[in-house]
This record gives C-alpha cells, structure tokens and sequence, in this order.
C-alpha cells in the first residue's frame, strides 16, 4: 500500500496482506469478483492470459467472472473468446458493433458486470494476474479504489514512458490526486463508487480522479509488469495529445459542470469592463480633443462590449441546459451486437 508524504514528496510502500476486520460486512473477494477485460486484436494473447487469470481467481476461493468485451477486434479474437466461454461459464462476453476505444469498452464490461467488486486489466499480457489478490486485499473496508502503479515498466522510455511521466505529473497538478501512474489499467474498484461516475471518450485513465470527486477513497499498489510477448501495441503518439484534451475537458467539467456561468459570466464581465474602459478613452479623447473620427479603439470597444454580452447571455443559455438535462437519463457511450452468458436485462 502506498502512503503519499505531501510535506516530502517520498513514497513508502508496504505490501498489506490484513486480513478483512470484523464485523457485519463481509470481505470485498466474499462478496464476488469481476475481472473486466476490453479486447482489441489480441488473439494471441488471450487463452494464455485467461489460464493465468483464472488459476488466481480460484486460489482467491470467490464467487467470480471474467468478461470480455470485443472492441471490434479484426483478427479473430472473437472467436477465441466464444471457445473461452464454452468451456468456462464465468466468462462473460459482449461484443460490440466497431472499434470505440478502451473508455466505451471499460464502460460496457463495467455495466454487464455483476459482483460488487470490479478489477479492470488489459488483456495484452503486460499487467500480471498475481496481483489481484493484493488490490483486492488492500481495498479491504477503507478504500473505493486501489490504483496500480507500474513503476518498473517494460516499456521503451522515449515513446512510452517519458510521455507518461509527463501526462501523470499533469495530471496530479491539474486534478489534485496524488497518484504516480494514472495510466495503468490493473486497478480494484468498489462498485457503488463507479456506478457515481460516468465513462466517455478518454476518461477511463481518470477514474480514479473521478471517483475522488465523487467522494472517493483512493490509494496506490506497486504491481507488477511484463514485456509484451505476443501481438502489436495499439499505443500512438496521438493518445497523448487526447490525454492533454481530455484532462483540461475533465477540469472544466469537475469544477465548472454545474456552474458554467462561472466561466462565461466571469469572461463575459471581464471584457464588458474593459469596453468601459474603452468608452472611457474614446469619449475622453472626444470631448478634449474633438476627435470625432471612427478608431481602432473605437473598434476595440465595440467588440469588446459584444464579446462581453454574448458571453454573459451563453452563461445564461448553458445554465439552462445544465438544469434541463441534470435530471435527464444518462445515454450510453457504446452499443453491443451481442452478448454470451449475459443477463439481457443488464
């Protein structure tokens, strides 16, 4: 378990095995697991990832269930994942209809799930099994979320790692979490925390951060990780930039969702001001020196002054919409061509 020293900027780590403490609730891994795992053209990789998993899953003696959810994987991972489920009733598959990204992905293994713990793992090989047990144990009764931390990462440093540390020291700083590997998908959630938050575009990396703003307690694993050994990454440069997008949209959103007038009407105020202070020069110079001609300034002012009211009147109009659509039903990020040992009611 990780303990983040804000004074000295150190982190200690102990590897906390305690067991649940007494009382009427019973452990997270006697309550039932399940292991989310998003799949995109990893057929390789996954019967021997599956074997690993599942051998962890039965040492842990709970009630679980692994789900795959095919991202519109192209080189057959589907029907390695069918073979899988034939063979093994806890696990559950759905498909969906193309490629939406790990976010939307997450999201539906998230909402087919069943058991009041959730492990979310990618299923490329690099993240190890064998720290299940360890996540879940260090959730126990005080945490929502337990984050891992790949902090010796097999991965190249120029094109993988350096860009991560940048993105991860951005985000601590923007968000105030103080996590050191938000990229890391090996992570234990409690289901109540994740059923409080909402997944689209690119937010799956800031769950954490998510649930911390829903009241969230959260807290950091040093795992393990791998060297992939089958298969191709599907990391560009490009995620980067959708990271950097992303992270400055969650800001805005986390601070200014519910109050967006904040934004517009405090800009909005700004550059009315600064048209007054315009009117003031242009009518100085008017006035004292009888200069009666059309200005640069008194352009200035003018735009100034219409920036300043339209902003005000989008603050208005986006306050509207926020309490219109607060109570609204949440849409799905994903849609699903099927399911195996699904309920259909999920």
């Amino acid at each position: 378990m990780l303990v983040w020293d804000e004074e000295e900027e150190e982190v200690s780590i102990e590897y906390n095995l305690r067991l649940w403490p007494g009382g009427d609730r019973k452990a997270p891994e006697a309550q039932g697991v399940s292991v989310v795992m998003p799949v995109y053209n990893e057929h390789d990789n996954l019967e021997p990832l599956h074997a690993r998993v599942t051998a962890v899953l039965k040492r842990m003696e709970c009630e679980y269930e692994v789900i795959y959810v095919d991202d519109g994987s192209t080189d057959g991972s589907w029907e390695v994942l069918r073979l899988l489920a034939v063979a093994d009733p806890r696990v559950r598959l759905v498909r969906l209809r193309k490629n939406f990204g790990q976010t939307p992905a997450t999201a539906a293994g998230i909402a087919h799930s069943r058991h009041p713990v959730l492990i979310t793992l990618d299923a490329d090989g690099q993240n190890d099994p064998e720290d299940i047990p360890r996540l879940v144990s260090v959730l126990g009764s005080d945490y929502d979320v337990v984050s891992g931390w790949r902090r010796d990462r097999k991965d190249s440093w120029l094109t993988r790692r350096l860009p991560s540390m940048i993105a991860n020291a951005m985000i601590r700083w923007i968000t105030g979490v103080k996590l050191h590997d938000f990229g890391c998908t090996l992570k234990a959630y409690r289901r109540e925390i994740v059923d409080d938050v909402r997944l689209y575009g690119e937010k799956h990396r800031f769950l954490p951060v998510l649930a911390a703003w829903v009241g969230g307690r959260i807290t950091e694993l040093e795992v393990m990780h791998h060297s992939r050994m089958r298969g191709v990454s599907k990391y560009s440069i490009l995620r980067a930039y959708k990271v950097l997008i992303e992270l400055f949209t969650l800001k805005f959103m986390g601070d200014f969702a519910t109050r967006p007038n904040y934004v517009f009407g405090g800009f909005g105020l700004v550059s009315f001001l600064l048209g007054l202070a315009a009117l003031g020069r242009v009518a100085y110079r008017y006035v004292f020196h009888g200069q009666r001609e059309v200005t640069s300034m008194t352009v200035l002012m003018a735009v100034l002054f219409l920036s300043g009211i339209l902003s005000i009147l989008m603050g208005f109009l986006a306050e509207l919409i926020i309490r219109a659509s607060h109570d609204s039903q949440r849409k799905r990020s994903y849609y699903v061509r099927e399911t195996v040992n699904v309920d259909k009611n999920r």
